[in-house]
This record gives C-alpha cells, sequence and structure tokens, in this order.
C-alpha cells in the first residue's frame, strides 16, 4: 500500500511552532508524507509576529479534498491577512473547501459580525459559517473560557459536539495549524471527516500534554509533535 501524501499551503514561521513547518512535523508525525508551497514568509518567534511578506498564494483545480484553515489570527493577537486577502480568501478559495476550520476570532473576521456569546447566536454563527461554503465547519475552541473543550462539527446534516478535556499549559503556539494538519493527515489515511476529526484531537491533546517537558521559547511554546518518538 502507498504512503498516503497530503499537501499544506500556509505560511512559514521561521520559530517552527507553526505554520508550514508544524503542518510537515503533524504528517510525519501521523504516518503521512508531507509536501508543501509557502504562501509567506513571517519572522516570528513564541513571542510574537514581527513581519510578514506575501511570496505566493494560489490553489488550481485540485481534484483531492481541501481544508481551509483561515489563519488570519496569531496566538499573540497579530493580524495576519489583509482586508483585500481575506476577501479573496472568503470569495474564491472558502467554497472549494470540504472542511473549513476557524477559531472564534477567524470566525468573526470571517462573518464581520461580534463574537456568539449565546446558544442561539452560536447556533447562527455555525450556520453562518457553513452558508460561506464549505462542506463542513470545524468550529475550533481553544480561544474559549472553562472546560472541557468543545470543537463543533457543523454540516447539512446539524452540529456534532467533539469534546476534549482542556489543559493549563502555555505551550499552544501552532495547535490551530497542527489540528488541521493532523485532520488532512488522517482524510489522506482514508478516514471520513468526523471519524478524522476525532483522532486529529485525540493526538494534539497528547501533542499538548507532552509539551510540558519541552521548554521552548519564553512565549507561547510550541506542541510536542514527536509525543510517540522514544516511547
Amino acid at each position: 500500500m502507498p504512503t498516503p501524501s497530503a499537501l499544506t499551503i500556509a505560511g512559514s514561521d521561521s520559530g517552527g511552532g507553526s505554520g508550514i513547518q508544524a503542518d510537515l512535523k503533524t504528517f510525519s508525525a501521523l504516518g503521512v508524507y508531507g509536501t508543501s508551497a509557502i504562501t509567506a514568509a513571517t519572522a516570528q518567534n513564541t513571542r510574537g509576529v514581527f513581519a510578514v511578506e506575501a511570496v505566493a498564494a494560489a490553489l488550481t483545480d485540485y481534484d483531492g479534498r481541501v481544508l481551509l484553515d483561515p489563519v488570519m489570527v496569531a496566538k499573540s493577537g497579530d493580524v495576519l491577512l489583509a482586508k483585500a486577502a481575506e476577501a479573496a480568501l472568503i470569495e474564491r478559495l472558502l467554497p472549494r473547501a470540504d472542511v473549513l476550520t476557524p477559531n472564534l476570532p477567524e470566525a468573526v473576521r470571517l462573518l464581520g459580525r461580534a463574537p456568539a456569546t449565546t446558544a442561539e447566536e452560536t447556533a447562527a454563527q455555525d450556520r453562518a459559517l457553513l452558508d460561506l461554503g464549505a462542506r463542513s465547519v470545524v468550529m475550533k475552541s481553544g480561544h474559549a473560557e472553562g472546560a472541557p473543550c468543545i470543537d463543533r462539527l457543523v454540516t447539512a446534516s446539524g452540529v456534532a459536539a467533539l469534546e476534549q478535556p482542556r489543559r493549563a499549559t502555555r505551550n499552544t503556539h501552532g495547535t490551530g495549524c497542527s489540528l488541521s494538519s493532523a485532520i488532512v493527515a488522517e482524510l489522506a489515511k482514508g478516514a471520513g471527516v468526523e471519524a478524522a476529526i476525532r483522532r486529529a484531537q485525540a493526538w494534539l491533546h497528547g501533542a499538548i500534554r507532552a509539551a510540558e517537558g519541552l521548554g521552548i521559547g519564553g512565549g507561547h511554546g510550541p506542541v510536542h509533535h514527536f509525543q510517540e518518538v522514544g516511547k
């Protein structure tokens, strides 16, 4: 059986914790051969993003499944995408996505509305995100408060709650990139969307837990992508 492969189209993180670097580490850790196309080169570390230089952006004819992680806001709060680029993402890329994986700040920017604060507003937000054109939406809850951490899989059939324990940790740099690329890896290995998300969640939770022993950087540290190595 050939080795599954996946393509990541993302920005380069000079700090190594997110973007192309996190995606390729995640693919390798989950047994998938990773290929890449770099859209931006950033100057950043665990304390913040200091510069972004756009170098390429393209998604042409492709007959495989597409996951779109709308990387618009960094963990540090830095805005990573200009307004014109946001419009292009929404109008040209998002309708081609089989899976869209926004976090709460990204959902706000995609929809141009205030964050949802009630169950009714959350349901309306989920429907509005799906209406943008993706076949399914994974609404990530890492920016929410309280335990547990409940991501939501939104499809035309309804909403599925995907629950994991919430861990108090500073090692959260690249969690969104790593979750998205883990979902892609599981899809490449043949899993359905919900099964891929659940497996990716479980892997990421382990990578966050294992990161306590890394001691990388003085800000938001990265997760431990190769948590299984040496066991």
